[in-house]
């Protein structure tokens, strides 16, 4: 595996097996790309790290990705997730053989986790960002028709963040509070939003751009 001591084979492992690992937390693949980016990964730490010593880079980088699904399933606030990419990019750049491979390979581990979103418009959703309850969907087949109406009401209607999205938190429309979603879109407090869809009690909203602004304020 001497190829692995070039820096761009390096970068080209770490994006692989990044966007794959990632990709099995964002969407339901069957555990297909969990295998794939355990392997590639499990690759690249092999060849860098050649004693037992060594492990504690390993721990490091699996503690990131454990803090990254910690604040999907739990937190879902985005802080503990951007820790666990710290760590874990920390965790791939110490083992490497110099500057502009360690450099390289970082690079590559955000570039992956930007590029794993892209299977959301191929495979089925997973819920990891979803707070409980908003997983927990009520339909009218389930008896809730008043309350499954009143949420689809709120389609196409305008309003403001009361929370930070990461990609949670509390949204004000027509002066009451609502939990929802903006889906991969971060969003700050006080920002013009619009309801673009409703599935049950789940909302899901979008940041307005400038035009829609201006057409809103008249």
């Amino acid at each position: 595996m001497a190829w692995l001591d070039y820096a761009s084979i390096g970068f080209l492992v770490v994006f692989l097996g990044t966007v794959f690992l990632v990709g099995e937390l964002l969407v339901k693949a069957k555990g297909i790309f969990a295998i794939l980016g355990i392997l590639l990964m499990s690759l690249f730490f092999s060849y860098h790290i050649d004693s037992i010593s060594g492990l504690w880079i390993i721990l490091l980088y699996i503690v990131g990705l454990g803090l990254i699904i910690l604040d999907g399933k739990v937190i879902s606030d985005g802080t503990i997730a951007i820790l666990g990419a710290v760590l874990m990019s920390f965790g791939l750049a110490v083992p490497v053989p110099g500057f502009t491979y360690g450099l390289l390979v970082i690079f590559g581990f955000v570039i992956g986790l930007f590029a794993s979103s892209l299977f959301l418009k191929v495979f089925p959703r997973r819920n990891l960002w979803s707070k409980i309850t908003l997983r927990d969907r009520l339909t009218g087949e389930e008896g809730f028709n008043s309350l499954n109406e009143t949420y689809t009401g709120l389609v196409g209607k305008k309003g403001k963040t009361l929370t930070p999205f990461r990609p949670t938190g509390t949204v004000v429309i027509d002066g009451k509070q609502y939990s929802a979603t903006s889906g991969a879109q971060w969003i700050e407090p006080n920002e013009e939003v619009e309801v673009i869809s409703v599935d049950g009690t789940r909302i899901l909203i979008k940041k307005m751009n400038q035009k829609e602004k201006e057409e809103l304020n008249g």
